[in-house]
């Protein structure tokens, strides 16, 4: 073979392993870009999608995960924590998970870690709702402050993790107002807005929620990481 014909080959290999290398990147930052959210709740989708821009975010059901998670710790954090290593093990991806709730100081902290559980998973929220606000009968003022906690953890094949929490600071309403949320929403009023949280509207709660702060120091890190790994691609 002669020496032009060596050169050609060679060029063609070196391109196609350039091709591959770049292929291979994209590929891996479109995985990366890939989050699984631990939840079915639609609610709470549709919120983290607003938030996190640039990110494909899917639930659980749609990844093919059917699965109930023992959610036994004692801090959001934990709980948080417990979801997204559960369902990143089982998936390989990037995962994240949230717990998230309401603390009532006059009743030490109720419902706290277990917001969702309380009286019953299959218990409405207006009969939750009322039921709290029928325990708060009598109690005035700042002795009725309380506020929503959200902890999120994102969880990474590599062993990585993430950790944030958000608060939204209020008092708990004397009636059940507003229609724009879910959960507690309706009664967590904001003196500084003078209206509940389920009286936001959603851009304006984005933006102050627990959920809201939390998911937008998790995009900081996120992103960090995206940019990590471009700058550490780019040098190779």
């Amino acid at each position: 073979m002669d020496k032009a014909c060596k050169g050609i080959i060679m060029k063609q290999f070196i391109s196609s392993r350039l091709y591959l290398a770049v292929h291979q990147g994209t590929k891996e930052r479109l995985i990366m870009k890939r989050i699984i959210l631990a939840s079915n709740n639609k609610d709470k989708i549709k919120e983290v999608k607003e938030i996190l821009t640039g990110y494909d975010i899917i639930s659980i059901k749609e990844a093919g995960i059917n699965v109930d998670v023992d959610e036994n710790g004692t801090t959001f954090e934990e709980n948080a924590l417990i979801k997204a290593r559960a369902i990143m093990k089982l998936t390989g991806e990037v995962t994240m998970a949230d717990d998230s709730g309401l603390e009532i100081d006059y009743l030490n902290k109720e419902p706290g870690v277990y917001s969702a559980r309380y009286m019953g998973h299959d218990t409405s929220y207006d009969i939750k709702n009322a039921a709290l606000l029928k325990r708060l009968e009598g109690v005035e003022g700042d002795d009725r402050s309380g506020r929503f906690v959200c902890a999120i953890a994102v969880c990474f094949p590599d062993g990585r993790e993430i950790v944030k929490r958000g608060t939204m600071e209020g008092l708990i309403a004397k009636e059940i107002k507003g229609n724009n949320g879910f959960g507690y929403d309706p009664i967590v009023y904001l003196p500084e807005y003078g209206k509940t949280s389920a009286e936001l509207d959603p851009e304006e709660k984005n933006r102050i929620s627990h959920r809201g702060k939390a998911l937008a120091l998790i995009k900081d890190e996120l992103d960090k990481s995206e940019e990590m790994y471009a700058e550490d691609n780019d040098s190779k």
